[in-house]
Parts: C-alpha cells; structure tokens; sequence
C-alpha cells in the first residue's frame, strides 16, 4: 500500500540527467573560484580582460645584458671589411664613453640560413638553424646609451626607476593560469643588470605583480622549504597571520601593501610543493638534456641551459612572462668596450646552444605558436673600434629578434645604415616594440591603462605603433 511518504522511482536516465547538472554546478563553482574564471576582479594577479583575440599566451624574454654587437650577429656590413682600420667617415653621435676609434670589421664570417636566406654570424651556428622561425628586426633604437636607463627604458618604456615592467603590465592584464606559482618569473643565471630589480617591478600597479626571481638550481627560492616540524604547525601559524591580516584590512581599508602580502603568503604556501618538482630535471630525457646543453663541458651553457628549460616548463605550467637573465662568463656582460672577440664568443658560446634547444623544445610540444620567445640587450655597439678591439655602447641602430606567439617567421624588418650605424629604413622604437607585444598577447597599449599621479598611465606612456610587418 502506497502512503504518500516516499516519492516515485525515478528511471535511470532520470536520475543520470539529474547527476549530470549536479556535475556541472561542481564545475561551475570550481572555475568560479579560479582567477582566471570568476574571482573578485579586484584581487592580485586577475586578468583585466582580452581586447582582441591573442596569438600568444606567454612570453620568455631572453635578455642579453650588456648590448651585443648587431653587425657582429645578425646585421652584416661589408663596408666594415673594406674601409677596416680608416677613419669612419660620417659624423659620430656622443655615446656612454664618445670613444671614437678607427672602423673595426667584424671578426666573424656570415652565412645564409634557411629559405629566407637571413645572413647570421659564426657566433650563433646553433639559432641560425631556426632563421625560418625569427622576426629578426635590424632597426631597433633606444633613447639613452648608459646600461641603467638604458635597462630601465627597454623593460619599463621610461628611462627612469620606479615605472612598472613589461612582465608586470603583462600579468596586470593578463592575470595568471598557474595557480601555485607567480605570473611573472625572473630566472636569474648570476647577472643582475644595471638598474637592479627595478628592472622588474611593479612600480605603481599593486604589489602583486613584482617579479619573482628564482635562481636556476633546486634551492631557487630562499626560505622556500617550510621551518616548522609540522604541516599542521605551518597551517596554523598561517591561519593566525591570516586572521590578523584581515583584522588590519578591516580597521584600514585594505591597502595595497597589506592586501599583497596576504597574496604572498598564501602564494608561497603553494609554492612548497611546486617549485621542488619545477626545478627537479631528473625526469627530462637525455635528448632533452643534449639539445639544451645540459651536460655541456662549458659551465656557462650549462646555466643558461638550465634556465632555459624551466622557462619552458614555466610556461607550460601557465606563468605569463619568464625573463631569462645571461650566467657570467668572465666578462662584463655583452658589454665588450675590449676583447670584443674573446668577450662575445664566450657570451654566445653560452646561449647558443640553449636558445636552440629551447625553440626545438617549443615547437615539437607545440608550445612556439602560443609562446612569444623575444631575444634583445638593451642596445647594439658602435662600428668604430673602442681602444683596438671593442666596441662602444650604440642606441642609434641595433637588432633583436622575435620568435613563435603569432610572429611571421623567417622576415627581416627594418635597415641600418652601411655602417649599421644608425637605424635609416622602418625605425622602431622601444614603444613600438612593446606595443607589438602586448597586441601578439591580446591587449592594446592603448586601453591597457592604471590611474596613478591623476592621470591613465601605461607602458608605451603616449607612444607606440606597431609593427605590423612582422606580425602573421
């Protein structure tokens, strides 16, 4: 006898349809926690929202310290050869040390690579194999020739200190798809460059967006293993911080200062458990370890080896921005004002291999079209010698490259003079080369702004265009 107390049976596609929404509502409040989904907008590290559809997803930021010589890498000169030891003959501009010397040949022989055919000196026989994926732009300027504006000029858009970095504009509008490590790493292979770690800060956007730097061995982060005997033990001290933070917040709006470190340390929490299995390479085959450079006999390469392949385990993890920094080779950076021969093959001896490697890498994971690789110093040398055999600081005219995150492989943009002096045909500027980056990730310079000093600040500041010739 039926007495009302229990409801009908249900069929079974009744009760999987019901099963089904009740999977999707978990879902839903999963994503929903997630900053890239549905968190509060005004928490650190969320991203401000696409204004375009994106061709890349992150960047890696190869940066060569100290200024490599253009017509000595990938912008030959044959009228260096002819006129080697004559007076130049055009007017010179003052640089950092206006030491203006006789024309100097580069020691290096070019070669054609690839089907575009890009020459590249014997310095990079590694990285030329890849010509057919590089955007290789000869006619890059910059407005300052000392190291320290220069550096903050080519990472922040202003050549003065306090102005928020490339890395930290892009996890501004961006945010971060990794949930336990920060959207902005910095990889540090013993060269802090001039301007220090003002190259790589947050300025006047919250605190957040500071880059991390971690050095490329297993202990990267300082004071990254947890002091106390117990996890239960951490977890309380954390809670205890925690609830004394938010009694702050409450008393004094939640300033930026405090809100940050309520970030960091919830950040660092989950950092215990992945930075340890990021930095472990154990389990990198030996043919990922050979086309790095791993076991290189060169200690050098083997740095930059190191940090180029957790750049790519960075991304693959979802971290926005990773800058690579150059290990020490015994000379003072690519900053050859003597030895110029001895100073960049020990330089380039040390990248070569590692960059190549880090593109094979890239492409064969399918992880080059939505990666941005960029490789550049923070400006080119002069062509006259320095003393006899360097070369001096040239903002004038100089070369970087762009590789995969929607670039068009294998063109070169832009001309330097016979010289390769000064930059004469399509000249980019510093603005227009992170306007170009920021469209490639899915922003516009333009609209990608923060209200500070009583007016909409950004990175290209009132400046910048792109350079749509090397954009596919």
């Amino acid at each position: 006898m039926h007495c009302g107390r229990f409801a009908a049976p249900i069929s079974r596609r009744q009760m999987l349809a019901r099963c089904a929404n009740g999977f999707g509502a978990m879902a839903l409040a999963a994503l929903l926690r997630d900053r890239a989904f549905g968190a509060d907008a005004a928490a650190p590290g969320l991203a401000h929202g696409l204004h375009h559809p994106a061709k890349a997803k992150s960047v890696i930021f190869l940066y060569m310290d100290g200024g490599p010589s253009q017509m000595d890498t990938f912008d030959p000169k044959p009228r260096l050869d002819r006129e080697h030891g004559e007076p130049i003959k055009v007017k010179t501009a003052p640089t950092q040390f206006n030491n203006v010397g006789a024309v100097l040949k580069s020691p290096w022989k070019f070669r054609p690579y690839g089907e575009c055919g890009a020459p590249v000196s014997d310095l990079f026989p590694h990285v030329a194999r890849h010509v057919d994926d590089l955007a290789i732009i000869r006619s890059m300027t910059s407005e300052f020739s000392e190291h320290t504006a220069a550096n903050y000029f080519l990472h922040t858009g202003s050549g003065l200190q306090g102005r928020p970095s490339h890395g930290a504009w892009t996890t501004y509008g961006l945010g971060s798809e990794c949930e336990d490590l920060p959207g902005f790493v910095v990889l540090n292979g013993g060269l802090i460059p001039p301007g220090g770690l003002d190259c790589f800060s947050n300025g006047f956007l919250p605190a957040a967006y500071q880059g991390s730097v971690f050095r490329p061995a297993a202990e990267a982060v300082a004071n990254i293993r947890p002091v106390e005997s117990s996890p239960g033990g951490q977890l309380r001290k954390l809670d205890l911080i925690r609830d004394l933070d938010r009694g702050v917040a409450g008393r004094m709006g939640k300033p930026d200062a405090l809100e940050a470190a309520i970030a960091n340390y919830e950040l660092a929490y989950k950092m215990q458990s992945a930075v340890p299995g990021l930095m472990d390479l154990h389990g990198e085959s030996p043919a990922t370890r050979s086309l790095y450079g791993l076991d290189d006999a060169y200690e050098p390469t083997r740095i930059f080896a190191r940090e180029c392949l957790i750049a790519r385990r960075l991304v693959e993890r979802g971290v926005r921005f990773v800058e690579v920094l150059c290990p020490s080779v015994g000379h003072d950076r690519w900053d050859q004002h003597s030895s110029l021969k001895d100073g960049h093959e020990k330089n380039a001896r040390a990248v070569d291999r590692p960059i190549a490697g880090l593109l094979d890498d890239l492409k064969g994971r399918g992880l080059l079209d939505s990666t941005l690789v960029f490789w550049g110093g923070e400006f080119g040398r002069t062509p006259m010698a320095q003393g006899s055999d360097g070369r001096d600081h040239n903002p004038f005219g100089f070369t970087v490259w762009l590789a995969g995150g929607g670039v068009k492989g294998g063109v070169t943009h832009g001309e330097t003079d016979d010289y390769g002096y000064h930059a004469v045909v399509d000249k980019v500027a510093m603005h227009d080369l992170h306007a170009t980056m920021l469209h490639l990730l899915g922003l516009d310079h333009k609209r990608l702004t923060f209200r500070f000093g009583g007016r909409d600040m950004r990175l290209t500041d009132v400046h910048g265009e792109l350079v749509g010739p090397i954009i596919a």
